[in-house]
């Protein structure tokens, strides 16, 4: 697996655990959802994904979007 890859099951994931916690929970685990959005949304112009760049330290190869 490569850190494209990880990287958008990671957000996925956690999209889908605080879509979750905010129905069961408290509203306010929604706001975990606008911050992933919001920091897929500026990789895609910046390139900067902090969990990109820990991923990278690890050993994982980079893919296409964070090379």
């Amino acid at each position: 697996m490569n850190i494209d890859r990880f990287v958008m099951a990671f957000a996925g994931a956690v999209i889908l655990l605080s879509l979750a916690l905010g129905h069961f929970h408290h509203a306010n685990w929604l706001w975990l959802t606008a911050f992933v959005g919001a920091n897929l949304f500026q990789a895609a112009f910046t390139g900067f994904c902090p969990l990109a760049k820990i991923l990278a330290r690890f050993g994982l190869r980079c893919g296409a979007a964070f090379a």
